[in-house]
């Protein structure tokens, strides 16, 4: 109750605080009068901020086979759920120095324990070094490696949600993908850069997995070495901000942006299975994907826009490691008749080979309907030929979204088909059949 008293006040003095001068609201007077800003010095250069976000789901889902909820079958569910609250608070509160905290919770519906308290996912302090070349900062931290969407940032998402599968090791050696790290970001030209050495968390405080070795490979439960990982993006267009570590996915025609990236997560002796004699073996972690992000304003009189998030990535966790995710699963069980995903809306979505990814998303003129905005319709589609897997596994999903004043007020209506995998008679996992899940989005930000 302590933490939630002064998270309140702290909105309450924002809202109420007024600017420090009126030079400072006329440098763009709708845009400041939207913000939760404090301002310490006349420019405006020194101030702390405060955002807010909450996203709600409202789902009907077909069940995989087999799927129960406290022990009774289930062959659909409907749900409706917290998918993220974020409070973020961050500022430059001098010349060299940035602080960032992000604070929320996530997965929250009727089959969740109750009263579960907010968290924290950052807490950062950054030093500029050399202005718009190299920061260096510390903390619990999203700046991570591989590719754009391993930190999306969740506000501007095109489609219903991230590609989760970027996310590596989410909940398992990391917080929702945030690690503690040291990490260096910064602008060379057309190069954007950040790398991070990160200090994995325990895997025996992780839900995610067990930790008993197996045939094959998981996260290893010893004392974990460091982490390298980072991320590179050639910007030929518009530069993108990099004050945080997460990336926006479409800006809804506000900026003309290419950028082509590469990406690399490193961790030695990360991994572990049995080998064919029966002993315990330590494999390295090596993840490494290239991707390119187009968004640009078609006609600017209009309004309209396109989006494009292309994406190849090579995974090794290790022999034949696989991972299924159900997100916000509506669902906690499964009997005799479950298959290979388990239960729920759970799929194997991140392990050991190849994965393809792409979204597009196409913007209407603005004022499309009146007063209420405009819509976005856009799809994207996941192929993963995963080396457990006899068959490939594709997720595609469609949907729209309604912009009643941007990404600021929303709503999303997504439709996802994706694959259910069993074993057959010849021990190999295959493609058996498709289940459908259609969510409602609503979104409110700060």
């Amino acid at each position: 109750m302590k933490s939630i008293k002064i998270i309140f006040i702290l909105f309450f003095f924002l809202i109420t605080n007024k600017l420090m001068a009126q030079s400072i609201l006329d440098k763009d007077e709708d845009k400041k009068r939207k913000e939760l800003v404090i301002y310490f010095n006349q420019d405006g250069s020194h101030y702390l901020k405060a955002t807010f976000l909450n996203q709600i789901w409202i789902r009907y889902n077909e069940s995989n086979p087999g799927t129960t909820v406290f022990g009774t079958p289930k062959s659909s569910t409907l749900d409706l759920g917290l998918r993220r609250t974020r409070i973020q608070l961050f500022g430059q509160i001098s010349d060299k120095i940035f602080v960032y905290t992000q604070f929320g919770t996530n997965n929250i519906n009727y089959i969740s324990p109750r009263k579960q308290g907010l968290f924290f996912l950052d807490a950062v302090t950054e030093l500029k070094i050399v202005d718009q070349k190299l920061s260096l900062g510390s903390g619990l931290t999203g700046w991570s490696g591989l590719s754009r969407y391993a930190s999306p940032s969740v506000g501007s998402i095109l489609t219903l949600d991230a590609p989760l599968y970027q996310q590596s090791t989410n909940d398992i050696n990391d917080q929702f993908l945030r690690k503690f790290s040291l990490y260096a970001k910064g602008k060379l030209g057309k190069l954007d850069y950040r790398i991070a050495i990160s200090d994995p968390m325990a895997i025996q405080n992780s839900t995610a997995q067990k930790s008993t070795i197996q045939e094959n490979s998981l996260f290893s439960p010893k004392p974990a070495k460091l982490q390298f990982q980072g991320y590179f993006m050639v910007q030929l267009k518009d530069k993108e901000s990099n004050l945080t570590p997460y990336n926006v996915g479409t800006y809804l025609g506000k900026k003309h942006i290419l950028n082509f990236g590469a990406g690399f997560i490193s961790q030695k002796d990360a991994m572990w299975h049995l080998s064919n004699s029966g002993d315990s073996l330590s494999t390295n972690l090596g993840l490494f994907a290239l991707d390119v992000f187009y968004d640009m304003p078609l006609n600017v009189e209009k309004g309209t826009a396109f989006t494009a998030y292309g994406s190849i990535s090579h995974s090794d966790y290790g022999k034949n490691y696989i991972r299924n995710l159900g997100v916000m699963n509506p669902a906690n069980g499964v009997n005799s008749q479950g298959s290979f995903n388990g239960g729920g809306n759970s799929f194997p979505i991140i392990g050991s080979g190849n994965t393809f990814y792409a979204q597009f998303g196409y913007l209407l003129k603005q004022n499309l309907l009146g007063d209420y905005g405009t819509l976005q319709p856009y799809s994207s589609v996941q192929v993963s030929n995963l080396d457990l897997l006899n068959d490939s596994m594709v997720m595609y999903e469609a949907g729209i979204n309604w912009l009643i004043e941007g990404n600021r007020s929303k709503i999303s209506l997504n439709y996802q088909s994706r694959p259910v995998f069993d074993t057959n008679a010849s021990d190999k996992i295959v493609l058996v059949s498709r289940k459908g899940m259609i969510t409602l989005q609503t979104q409110i930000s700060i």
